[in-house]
């Protein structure tokens, strides 16, 4: 068995202790591990083939940790790893970047009714805000921006990401919230993925190459990596893609990068980050005249102070349970106050654009059923 064909064979072996009462270990990365050590034992090559194909194995191990949105695949429970969906299909490219969604949603809405440059600093609810201009009404939501100016509704859809809830949910949210809801925000793992882009003068990959990997020979996901993140944190970054066509990104090569590496490379500046790639890229190559690339530039998810990573796993220690918790609205036994969408809120879509999308249909959902089976409610709701 080839080596990409047995890591996706193991890999697909975790997803089948799904509903199982118990797991032999906790992790999808030890349950790897341990299966691999067994397929070691009975493997009938020479030592440099037997630790090449070790090496190979630890890019895949890599390569998930970006897929997972997580450090180390130690940190991924192994028991509820199977719940997780591929939807159906090929990727989706929005011409112009992410930006074309929301842009396009905005085109059916008034103007003048998205904000923009608003932080939020607390959300109060179950409350009785009287707005000033409409004496005798009142909201049991209020929203306090960071520049003091206080927004009054009947409902709110809080879709801030789980990163920036793990390190604020304390203060962001008024009153606290309920202990289980709490939990589950702890309990999730929430990772750092980025990419980092390489625009080079003149391609040094052949014209049909759509894929670049890279394979550190000394290195085996059965032997503890080392933790100097200043001398090794390229190490993490172990596939490009090639932007395609170049006649319209010219000749780029997109690298993804997870974990704490990924979090490290953020604090470097771009020339910093540049002289490492191309040192890289002289390694892999061999070819140490090969002229460096013109331009980088990268993500830094873990840096932004709304988000501080990328996006969500169900951690060892946490489980679906955890998710649907989150996604529960507030107060859990009266109308709807305070609803929860995002990605970290979808069940089998986590770590997803779609699952994000999906969960806004959702509690926009709710929130119609509520005003269509309720006669309680003859005004328009202040959402």
């Amino acid at each position: 068995m080839g080596v990409r064909n047995l890591f996706s064979t193991l890999l697909d072996q975790t997803r089948e202790f799904l509903h199982m009462p118990q797991v032999s270990v906790p992790s999808v990365g030890e349950y790897l591990r341990k299966e691999i050590a067994q397929q070691v034992k009975e493997w009938t090559d020479d030592d440099e083939t037997k630790w090449l194909k070790l090496a190979i194995l630890n890019t895949y191990f890599k390569l998930e940790c970006c897929v997972s949105g997580t450090h180390s695949m130690d940190h991924v429970a192994l028991g509820p790893f199977g719940e997780y969906a591929m939807l159906p299909g090929l990727d989706c490219t929005f011409p112009g970047g992410y930006g074309g969604l929301p842009d396009c949603m905005l085109t059916s809405l008034p103007k003048e009714s998205v904000l923009f440059h608003k932080p939020v600093m607390v959300v109060r609810w179950g409350g009785s805000y009287r707005e000033e201009s409409q004496e005798g009404r009142t909201f049991p939501v209020q929203v306090e921006c960071e520049d003091g100016e206080r927004f009054l509704a009947d409902h709110v859809i809080i879709t801030v990401p789980l990163g920036f809830l793990k390190e604020h949910h304390e203060t962001f949210i008024d009153p606290p919230l309920p202990p289980r809801k709490a939990d589950a925000i702890r309990q999730l793992g929430f990772g750092t993925n980025n990419k980092i882009f390489l625009e080079f003068e003149q391609p040094f990959w052949p014209p049909d190459c759509q894929l670049i990997e890279v394979v550190w020979e000394d290195e085996s996901p059965l032997v503890e990596a080392g933790t100097d993140l200043q001398a090794s944190w390229f190490r993490k970054l172990i596939v490009f893609l090639v932007l395609q066509p170049p006649e319209r990104y010219g000749h780029v090569l997109c690298g993804f990068i997870a974990g704490k590496e990924s979090e490290y490379m953020e604090t470097l500046s771009d020339a910093a980050v540049l002289r490492a790639l191309t040192d890289v890229i002289h390694k892999l190559t061999g070819n140490p005249h090969l002229a460096p690339p013109k331009k980088v530039m990268r993500s830094q998810w873990h840096s932004a102070p709304y988000t501080r990573g990328s996006y969500s796993y169900v951690a060892v220690g946490s489980s679906g349970d955890d998710i649907d918790a989150l996604a529960q609205p507030l107060p859990e036994d009266a109308l709807l106050q305070v609803l929860f969408a995002g990605e970290a809120t979808h069940r089998t879509f986590y770590s997803t654009t779609h699952g994000a999308l999906l969960s806004g249909w959702r509690e926009a959902d709710r929130l119609l059923s509520l005003y269509d089976t309720s006669e309680s409610h003859q005004h328009k709701p202040r959402l």
